[in-house]
């Protein structure tokens, strides 16, 4: 198939690289420096349905995949869906699961979806009246879209109306602040069930752990990721199937009992606590990082599947379930300095030949997945906080996070952070040492 791909970061790279092996024709737009040099890019703005959905009509492609949130929330789907064109992605009612927190979360209360108490506000100063008598710590969400950066747990009254008063007064935001969205904290370990699905069939992707903090142990600002591995230990089978059955089945029935089609990626951000899963998130995309270690490790045909879905028959393409997963992915994310906050951009990036590779029959090997970077007079540069996703392939986890460290250490720019303890969590259940949680991922989203 000719297959168009919506976006510019680490989640679009190993989307265009995995449709590529799998021997489909693949055109991003707009693309980084890492993807323009495996594929044709467009410079056209994900945000512009028009200009995005008259390419897509004027090349003809078999199938346009949407990678970010932001488009999928604006209705690109439905602007594509009225003109006929093949898409994968929701539609702008269905998006709204990520699109609005206090849409998400009535929806799981109404469907009797697990998650935490929670209440939604319009106005800062009866959230904070309502906060008064709450006792900490707590967690709230900007309702809208926030970069990752809307979800925050606060321990203190006065930390708890500064943060209201950035949301909803200052917008620090934006227009996603407007409503927020506050819940009681919960402790656990987190994890990201990720499917593919066409309304009514699920084909689930091997489960992952992604690492929000920007610092070992959990510390410092929430970002929207720092790294992830797959498949993640503390989805057993049996917390597969809870999942399974108590959050992906009963939210598609309720979706189509209001009428809402959803043929997408459904992705659920779950946290594992002392009373089973909860759900912290629904995400209408693939993650990013988890898209760059779930994608390495799918047998089947990823073109064929979203086609599947996007036609509302996923069954087609579905031959036999996904087997269990032999191998294990682990991806460090190289940053910015300053970053989740205030950054420099253009810092040239030294990548030691190959920059990417990953041969078929490989297990123990690396890709380099671009997120944020460009080109500039023939220089590989940054242009984002998040710069590379370097994913090692393994057939234990120790082995993959091995190879993903090994690659970075050759890897430099100005100001280059990344997180030295990716995958430990998973290491130490693996070999039956009790897992800490230091600070619980329940902070935000991807």
């Amino acid at each position: 198939m000719r297959i168009l791909v919506i976006g510019s970061g680490g989640r679009e790279h190993a989307l265009v690289w995995k449709l590529q092996r799998d021997g489909h024709e693949v055109v991003c737009a707009p693309g980084n420096a890492g993807i323009s040099r495996v594929a044709e890019c467009v410079e056209i703005s994900p945000e512009d349905i028009e200009a995005v959905a008259a390419l897509a009509t004027k090349r003809g492609f078999d199938l346009t995949v949407v990678g970010p949130e932001a488009p999928l929330v604006a209705g690109i789907s439905d602007e594509f869906r009225r003109r006929g064109l093949p898409v994968f992605g929701p539609n702008r009612e269905a998006a709204q699961l990520e699109g609005s927190k206090a849409f998400s979360k009535t929806l799981m209360r109404q469907c009797g979806i697990p998650t935490a108490r929670f209440t939604a506000f319009t106005n800062p100063a009866t959230a904070k009246f309502f906060i008064a008598a709450k006792r900490f710590p707590l967690v709230i969400k900007a309702s809208g879209l926030a970069l990752g950066k809307g979800a925050v747990v606060v321990r203190s009254r006065a930390e708890a109306d500064a943060l209201i008063d950035d949301f909803m007064v200052r917008r620090t935001v934006g227009d996603g602040g407007a409503t927020v969205v506050i819940e009681d904290f919960l402790v656990g370990e987190e994890a990201s069930i990720i499917g593919i699905t066409d309304g009514e069939r699920v084909f689930y992707l091997a489960p992952s752990q992604d690492h929000k903090a920007l610092l070992d142990l959990d510390q410092g600002p929430n970002t929207g990721g720092m790294g992830a591995y797959a498949p993640a230990p503390i989805v057993t089978p049996e917390l597969q199937t809870m999942v399974e059955q108590q959050v992906f089945a009963p939210l598609l029935k309720g979706l189509r009992q209001r009428g809402i089609e959803y043929r997408g990626v459904i992705y659920a951000g779950v946290i594992v606590t002392a009373e089973g899963p909860y759900v912290l998130e629904f995400n209408c995309r693939f993650g990013d990082p988890e898209t760059q270690v779930i994608l390495p490790l799918l047998d089947a045909d990823l073109g064929e599947l979203l086609r599947a879905a996007a036609d509302g028959n996923l069954q087609s393409a579905v031959r036999s379930p996904q087997s269990a997963v032999s191998r294990h992915a682990l991806c460090v994310v190289a940053a910015s300095g300053g970053y989740p906050g205030r950054y420099e951009k253009g810092k040239v990036i030294e990548l030691p030949p190959p920059a990417s590779r990953l041969s078929p029959d490989a297990e123990e090997d690396v890709v380099v997945f671009h997120a944020g970077t460009t080109m500039l007079d023939d220089k590989v540069v940054t242009s984002g906080g998040r710069v590379l996703g370097v994913t090692g392939l393994g057939s234990t986890l120790p082995e993959a996070k091995q190879k993903a460290y090994a690659a970075l250490n050759g890897i430099h720019f100005e100001g280059m952070q990344f997180r030295k303890d990716i995958g430990d969590k998973g290491i130490r259940r693996s070999q039956g040492s009790k897992v800490k949680t230091q600070k619980p991922e329940s902070e935000g989203g991807s």
